[in-house]
């Protein structure tokens, strides 16, 4: 194999001959010259091009998280105020609850119903087997409405009960001030509501009230409640005592041998007012006792019987 060689410094063109082996070798070693400059040539080419795209990918893909995670934590914190209002909800709803069961205490103890029966103090008792159809979990909206409608039912519930103790109350108040029963605790009736003859002249006079024979000093009982309006010295009724139960009742209780309330005391259904005495127009221990409505004397009776 013949090799030409220019060069300058040679001042022109020289031949040499090469064996075979050699010629092989020299030509395999230029061929890997070739290769091998190609190959780091491309790797620099590569390496550059390669790691630009990575950088700028990862600087997209860190701004993309940091956009979702600005997302999620603004998503926190709308759930958490949505949670904040919902608590408050229910400590409102919780609180008018506790309102109930106290009215409904109160109504139980007002109406004379069976405690047992109506227990406010704990949750009522329910029970039963489980449903063919599987339950579907409630999603927000779901519940949302569902906390709308249930205030607004205990919102009905404490308005209908208000009603219920207002109307219990003044049932109530209607049995206290309406008079009823006797007003003594010992005795019987001596002389009824009516015309008869007058127990000191024999004549005919007409008695505005009912008689109860009782032992002096045994105790005089208000019949209603009410506000004393007299309590003193009154013609022909000795020691008495006069109480106003509204509605254009009155009760009068004469003849008493001590008076145990004064002028403005309010008195309850059943209070001792006075002690059984003979004072005034009497011919002994009795108590008279009148019961007026608009100012004109009634007869006793139709409320002592009761």
């Amino acid at each position: 194999m013949n090799v030409i060689v220019f060069s300058k410094r040679l001042g022109g063109a020289r031949q040499f001959e090469l064996t075979r082996p050699l010629a092989l070798t020299v030509t395999m070693a230029a061929v890997l010259a070739v290769l091998g400059g190609a190959f780091f040539a491309g790797l620099g080419l590569g390496s550059r091009g390669i790691l630009d795209k990575p950088a700028a990918q990862v600087m997209e893909w860190t701004q993309t998280l940091d956009a979702q995670r600005l997302q999620v934590l603004d998503a926190k914190r709308q759930l958490q105020e949505k949670l904040d209002a919902l608590a408050s909800r229910v400590g409102l709803m919780n609180a008018h609850v506790i309102r109930l069961d106290a009215l409904g205490r109160r109504l139980t103890d007002m109406a004379q119903l069976n405690k047992g029966e109506f227990d406010f103090d704990h949750s009522p008792a329910q029970g039963g087997p489980e449903g063919i159809i599987d339950s579907i979990a409630a999603g927000a909206p779901d519940l949302v409405k569902m906390l709308d409608d249930l205030a607004r039912q205990i919102q009905d519930r404490e308005r209908q009960l208000g009603v219920l103790e207002n109307l219990i109350a003044t049932r109530n108040l209607n049995r206290k001030i309406v008079p009823d029963g006797r007003p003594v605790l010992q005795g019987w009736i001596s002389s009824y509501f009516g015309t008869r003859a007058d127990p000191f002249d024999g004549r005919t006079a007409f008695h505005k009230g009912v008689d109860f024979a009782a032992p002096e000093g045994s105790q005089v009982v208000a019949v209603a409640s009410g506000v004393v309006t007299w309590s003193r010295e009154r013609f022909g009724y000795g020691r008495c005592v006069e109480i106003n139960h509204g509605n254009g009742l009155v009760t009068r209780y004469g003849h008493n041998q001590k008076l145990l309330v004064n002028v403005g005391d309010t008195i309850q259904k059943g209070q001792p007012i006075a002690l059984i005495g003979s004072t005034g127009r009497s011919t002994g221990p009795h108590l008279h006792f009148e019961v007026l409505k608009g100012g004109r004397p009634v007869d006793p009776m139709s409320f002592v019987g009761r």
